[in-house]
């Protein structure tokens, strides 16, 4: 996978298109990526011995994406991301659209 915990991502497609964030977590064997502020869901949360202290009741967090369905951000605009080794032997990603470094 090419998007990373941290990269700023774009949303492409989905209800919550054109929306930008950072991302939170990866989770590469499900392909599914969670991004701050993206894909809110409502949840229902119960009062148990765990969760001593925090509030029941209804709580918004951010569901998963599908990884396919966001792209990273270069100047407001979305990238692909390619690879390239370095001359000291390490791998970069870089940018597809400007060639920089990610």
């Amino acid at each position: 996978m090419k998007i990373r915990k941290g990269d700023e991502v774009i949303v492409i497609a989905g209800k919550d298109k054109g929306a930008t964030g950072k991302v939170l977590r990866v989770d590469p064997r499900a392909e599914r990526v969670v991004v701050e502020g993206v894909n809110l869901i409502t949840k229902n949360i119960k009062a148990d011995q765990q969760r001593a202290g925090k509030e029941s009741g209804r709580v918004t967090v951010e569901a998963p994406l599908h990884v396919s369905n966001v792209a990273l951000v270069e100047d407001g605009k979305p990238v692909r991301a390619g690879y390239r080794i370095n001359d000291d032997g390490t791998k970069v990603r870089i940018s597809r659209r400007s060639g920089k470094e990610i």
